[in-house]
């Protein structure tokens, strides 16, 4: 027996994974203790960092000034979105629905905003305070200055990745002034590519999935000290970045009256490529808002590595291709063979399953969204909507007129009109 057929035998579900049938895992080990190496302490560490560079934030990057340099998106209800919904599935939801709309975060209008602009900042407050003299107590718009402008040059940031997290980082690094490059896969979009050679990034285009970009880039990265590796596959500082999501997200709450408790469960559903940015946030909504809150990731069929990894307990050690997947998908941002090496670990008791998706279906939810509530977002930040028939069919206490279901919607304020035109009438077809 090889070691597919073990898997197969052990974990039933694998055979639908390698048939790329849609299923929807429920994770056994959900909601038993587990000991972290993260804290609370350490997203709060994280918002602090934020709060520091506000004032820098501010100047550099003036579309945030509205918001004082709070990097964060809106949440929104969407009843008409709802009602199209119910026309169109057998089952009805009678919870909220709402858009946790990271697409229209500034910067670089994608959840990365979260995580790979977070990390540039502490690099740069790390060389600042090393290098040069910046106390916490300082304006960091001083950051802006010639003379520090001139000690990020001697430094460089490099990155791997399909897409969002390359503008994120790239558009941040390139800001601050530190030589930044980019690797990216196949599978990235040219419109991103062009963003950021238009903000002077180096991007690096290698003809292969994203699985081996990272380890190419990790090297020629490893091959000069001034240079900071952000690594999408492990990063502490991404994770913890994703994680302070949760913070504001309650806050929203608090605004909107919408309550989390054993009577008013909130079930989120997020989009997975490699797996960091939403395992960051569901560290961040478990931490900070507790046990009443319940995420779950959605994959495509063809690339459901954060699911296999976690369903087969080997996490990062097993990828879609050793079971026969060709990693293909629309959805570029989760376009990742092999999942991250903490994400699967990390999420053993705090995921409460995964949905994996044809991706014909989310064409279908993006057009139904624009033409339902007039927002845009890329075709993988509509992958939620796809796990929503399965999550409150399999779970009737999810489909409750109590519950709350949030989309998080990863990306899509920065695309091009022309691309956003071909997704929508690529959806409109279907519909």
């Amino acid at each position: 027996m090889n070691n597919t057929q073990s898997l197969e035998v052990k974990y039933p579900q694998v055979k639908d994974l390698m048939n790329g049938t849609p299923i929807f895992w429920k994770n056994p080990d959900y909601g038993q203790s587990a000991t972290l190496p993260f804290s609370k302490a350490d997203i709060f560490d994280a918002v602090a960092r934020w709060d520091r560079f506000a004032p820098y934030i501010e100047a550099a990057f003036p579309e945030t000034a509205q918001m004082h340099a709070v990097i964060e998106s809106p949440l929104i209800e969407l009843t008409k979105m709802r009602s199209a919904w119910n026309e169109k599935h057998d089952t009805a939801l009678v919870g909220g629905l709402y858009l946790k709309a990271d697409s229209e975060l500034p910067i670089s209008g994608s959840i990365k905003s979260r995580g790979g602009i977070y990390e540039v900042l502490k690099f740069a407050e790390h060389i600042a305070m090393t290098q040069g003299e910046l106390e916490e107590t300082d304006d960091y718009a001083i950051l802006r200055s010639p003379e520090y402008k001139h000690l990020f040059a001697q430094y460089g940031v490099m990155v791997a990745s399909t897409g969002n997290l390359a503008l994120s980082v790239g558009i941040a690094a390139s800001t601050f002034g530190f030589k930044t490059t980019v690797y990216m896969s196949r599978d990235a979009k040219a419109w991103k590519k062009a963003k950021l050679r238009a903000n002077g990034v180096n991007v690096v285009e290698l003809d292969t999935d994203f699985s081996s970009v990272i380890p190419q880039a990790r090297k020629a990265a490893a091959e000069d000290p001034r240079i900071h590796f952000i690594d999408d596959e492990g990063s502490a500082d991404l994770f913890i970045g994703y994680a302070v999501a949760a913070v504001r997200l309650q806050q929203q709450f608090n605004k909107q009256g919408i309550k989390v408790d054993h009577d008013h469960p909130v079930i989120v559903y997020l989009p997975a490529g490699v797996g960091g940015s939403p395992s960051g946030v569901t560290f961040g909504l478990k931490t900070i808002i507790g046990p009443y809150i319940h995420a779950i990731f959605c994959e495509p069929t063809h690339v459901p590595s954060v699911t296999l990894g976690m369903m087969t307990k080997l996490n990062n050690a097993i990828s879609v291709f050793d079971i026969g997947l060709d990693g293909k998908t629309a959805a570029d941002g989760l376009a990742v063979g092999r999942p991250s090496r903490i994400a699967g670990k990390l999420m053993r008791t705090l995921l409460f399953g995964s949905m994996t998706f044809e991706d014909p279906t989310i064409y279908k939810y993006e057009a139904q969204l624009m033409d339902t509530e007039n927002i845009t977002v890329e075709p993988s930040a509509a992958a939620g909507f796809t796990a929503i028939e399965r999550a409150i069919t399999e779970v009737p206490a999810f489909n409750t007129a109590n519950a709350t279901h949030i989309v998080w919607a990863t990306g899509g304020s920065m695309m091009p009109e022309s691309e956003r035109r071909v997704d929508h009438n690529k959806g409109e077809a279907l519909l």
